[in-house]
């Protein structure tokens, strides 16, 4: 098992910045890919942006492309994800994910492996 923690999030007014950490624990030398998603009440849970464990390739969502940066430190078993320029369409809970496979995915349900998730407001 993988356990996913995440850190970071809050209140930030628009066009201000936040970081979320994500501590992977466990099992986590079978892990090839992890992710951001975000979710909004009545809405279908969104990909942000993923790593690669591997070679370290990037993916974003083109909503926060220019904005956004993921980027891991696999000493630490951790992976941030660092929000610049932020906009109030930004708020969300973000939930980290991480899964078994080396190819990228962008939906939900081919993550392994879920954090309990950080609320992401901004004001306007």
């Amino acid at each position: 098992q993988v356990q996913l923690v995440e850190s970071g999030g809050g209140l930030v007014q628009t066009g201000g910045s936040l970081r979320l950490s994500c501590a992977a624990s466990g099992r986590t030398f079978g892990i090839d890919r992890m992710g951001w998603f975000r979710q909004v009440p009545g809405k279908e849970r969104e990909i942000v942006a993923a790593i690669s464990t591997i070679d370290g390739s990037t993916h974003y969502a083109d909503s926060v492309k220019g904005r956004f940066t993921i980027y891991r430190d696999n000493a630490k078993n951790t992976v941030y994800l660092q929000m610049n320029s932020m906009k109030p369409e930004d708020t969300a809970v973000y939930l980290c994910a991480a899964r078994q496979g080396a190819y990228y995915t962008s939906h939900p349900g081919e993550y392994n492996y879920w954090g309990q998730g950080t609320q992401v407001t901004v004001s306007s």
